[in-house]
């Protein structure tokens, strides 16, 4: 859930910080006082359209930032995490949103710069947004299918994926078969190109490892007169009348000559005598090495060509000989299918039809088991509208018939959401009903359904409930409830009956001080709830009725959670 909401110099917004709580979390407060701003902040946090027009008047930068808790282990959160490379710690997820005067964007997901796009996958799984005038995933007909499937997970998931794999392999396939099927003048050309290539990689003789061990005999004959008088100086060093290795034999046998009388001159003779033949043996190692020390100006020369030949090489077929050498054996690869085209052309056809009957199997399993999910969705939908007094709306989910089949990466279903609020009406895409009360309360209804089965963590209702009174405002009250059960919700409202049902009730203000206006957010206890909801009944003016009314709108309300 949405717990901590850092805001600053966002529009009327100077600096204000909100802690939200799980359950339903009402904000209410005068026109203009700054409650959808709050909601237009979690929406660009969540990766939507910023403006310069959002970053306060005399500031250099708007900044949002929100501090998730994820205690799902399952969550799609984690997934997304993985995609993208951005690790998860402490079930917590902080993203970052920056609008500048300029007009760039500066996004962050766990203090890691992201673009918005990758901001926007990352928000799509924690806050889901409805408003009037906002078009969500649910009015997209796209994505009806993967709510159907999301609705029946564990049935439909297993078949899906086992769907899916062949899908892929058989698109790989295609692309192979697409490949080699191009027409007869490209794959000429094709072929000569790379025959070309393959006669200049061929006639290079490239060895393993060569560039490096070029480097290295380069760098030596380039040091020679370094690397002799080294090598001279340290053998001579060692080596010969008053050198290193005489005088250390001298120390030995002096110690040798008295190694009866004390036990600790025997063990040190023995040491010095061990030390003195391995730096002898240093010593030999110098003195042949110093004698295969060769300057050859010659072959610098040749080693210099070859450099040159293999750098010419490398700015066309790979950085290192290893990668020119892995090019090659794809040219090679690539030659044969292309010369033994006819042959390969037809294993490949012979494949794509296997994987398209395995493929079609899946996919008619996959839409089995769509069809009983719908008809379980679709009873359920029906009983959610009635509860909101919808009693003759009708709902129905349409399986597009569509010949031939044609397979796509969820199968061949193409899925919509039909809907009718009015007897004798009939039924229309959802995303073309148009909105108002009834359409807000539909909305609610797939809302209260989906959202344990979306995993959304935050669902934010930015007065939807506009249009509505009596009891359908109670109805609406009562399944936000219902909602905030399985998923955190903020709801903005004018309605006492939606306020009265809070878990936890915010009131947005509006102030002046120094010739600015700014907005302050304040949590209410229940006599501040109290004296709220009666301005929301009565208006600016409180009464005693109002205030009855009010307490007793609080009492049917946790009766409502107590046995909800």
């Amino acid at each position: 859930m949405l717990t901590e909401l850092s805001i600053q110099d966002f529009a009327i917004i100077d600096d204000i910080s909100i802690t939200f709580n799980d359950g339903l979390t009402v904000l209410t407060g005068e026109t203009g006082a700054g409650k959808s701003i709050i909601i237009d902040a979690i929406q660009l946090l969540a990766g939507g359209r910023g403006s310069v027009d959002y970053v306060r008047h005399g500031t250099k930068k708007a900044t949002i930032e929100g501090l998730f808790f994820i205690s799902n282990n399952h969550h799609p959160i984690y997934r997304t995490g993985n995609e993208f490379g951005i690790e998860i710690q402490d079930e917590q997820v902080v993203l970052q949103r920056i609008i500048t005067s300029s007009g760039k964007s500066i996004c962050r997901v766990n203090g890691k710069l992201v673009t918005l796009a990758i901001l926007r996958e990352f928000g799509k799984t924690l806050i889901d947004i409805h408003s009037q005038h906002e078009t969500q995933s649910l009015m997209d007909v796209d994505h009806h299918i993967d709510f159907l499937d999301m609705y029946d997970y564990k049935a439909i998931e297993e078949t899906k994926t086992e769907y899916r794999k062949i899908y892929d392999a058989l698109e790989t396939v295609k692309r192979k078969y697409r490949k080699l099927n191009d027409n007869e003048q490209e794959m000429a050309q094709r072929l000569d190109l790379l025959q070309f290539q393959q006669q200049e990689l061929e006639q290079a003789h490239l060895q393993p490892e060569e560039d490096n061990e070029i480097e290295e005999e380069i760098h030596q004959l380039a040091n020679y007169e370094k690397l002799h008088k080294a090598l001279n100086d340290a053998y001579y060093a060692l080596y010969g009348e008053q050198r290193g290795l005489d005088f250390v034999k001298q120390a030995q046998l002096a110690l040798e000559s008295n190694q009866d009388v004390d036990p600790f001159i025997t063990e040190k003779n023995e040491e010095i005598a061990n030390h003195f033949y391995a730096l002898e043996e240093l010593a030999y190692s110098l003195r042949n090495h110093l004698d295969e020390l060769q300057y050859n100006p010659e072959r610098l020369n040749e080693l210099e060509q070859r450099k040159d030949e293999l750098n010419k090489l490398k700015r066309k077929y790979g950085t290192t000989v290893e990668e020119m050498l892995a090019y090659l054996a794809k040219i090679d690869e690539e030659v044969e299918q292309i010369t033994n085209r006819d042959t390969h052309v037809n294993a490949l056809v012979a494949e794509i039809e296997e994987l398209e009957k395995d493929a079609m199997l899946e996919a008619e399993q996959l839409h089995h088991l769509r069809k009983l999910a719908a008809e379980n969705l679709v009873n359920e939908i029906h009983q959610e509208l009635k509860d909101l007094y919808l009693e003759n709306a009708s709902f129905a989910i349409d399986f597009e018939d569509a010949a031939p089949l044609k397979l796509t990466k969820k199968g061949y279903d193409k899925v919509r959401f039909l809907i009718s609020t009015n007897v004798g009406e009939p039924l229309k895409d959802l995303s073309k009903v148009a909105s108002g009360g009834e359409l807000s309360r539909f909305m609610l209804a797939l809302k209260k359904i989906f959202s344990k089965h979306q995993g959304i963590t935050s669902v934010i209702f930015d007065e939807v409930d506009t249009g509505v009174s009596g009891r359908v405002a109670q109805a609406i009250a009562e399944k936000m409830h219902q909602v905030s059960i399985d998923s955190q919700v903020l709801c903005i409202t004018h309605l006492p009956q939606v306020a009265a049902m809070a878990d936890t009730h915010k009131f947005i203000r509006k102030n002046e001080k120094a010739n600015r206006t700014y907005t302050s957010v304040q949590e209410l206890n229940e006599s501040e709830q109290i004296d709220e909801l009666s301005r929301m009944i009565t208006g600016t003016k409180l009464t005693d009725t109002a205030k009855n009314h009010a307490k007793e709108m609080l009492e049917l309300a946790s009766n409502f959670k107590v046995k909800n």
